[in-house]
């Protein structure tokens, strides 16, 4: 398998690690383990700035070529409703994240959390399809 054959499923990867770290950051929160859950959060979001990055480079190096889904009937339609939706949630999800950071670097916890009322449910959506994604494209049918 060549690098670029193999960027397909360490991005399923680090979608996969950012859906373990966000949980593991809303436990901790709900726990009140504040360093803990910042600690989780953090790496969760350089995680998905890896999976950015290894996203783009894989379109770069691939040039376009498209992975067709196989799936037919219902499976299509549910591939694709999902896909519609992971695609426009993970553009709107990244002013989102980066504002909900800033607010908790900065202190300012009240407008963190009510910015995180909203991220972390859109962030998690997107982390969890972007893992289902690459199942129905290159491990189910």
């Amino acid at each position: 398998m060549t690098f670029t054959e193999s960027l397909p499923s360490v991005n399923a990867a680090l979608n996969g690690s950012a859906v373990l770290l966000l949980s593991a950051g809303y436990a901790c929160i709900r726990c009140h383990r504040e360093k803990a859950h910042r600690v989780c959060m953090i790496s969760a979001f350089i995680v998905s700035a890896i999976f950015l990055f290894f996203y783009v480079l894989h379109k770069v190096l691939v040039q376009g070529v498209h992975t067709p889904f196989a799936g037919n009937g219902l499976w299509r339609s549910i591939y694709y409703g999902m896909l519609i939706s992971h695609i426009i949630l993970a553009i709107a999800i990244l002013p989102l994240i980066f504002t909900t950071i800033t607010l908790a670097l900065k202190g300012k916890r009240s407008r963190h959390k009510a910015w995180a009322r909203w991220t972390f449910p859109l962030w998690y959506y997107v982390s969890i399809t972007g893992v289902l994604v690459y199942f129905f494209l290159y491990q189910w049918f």
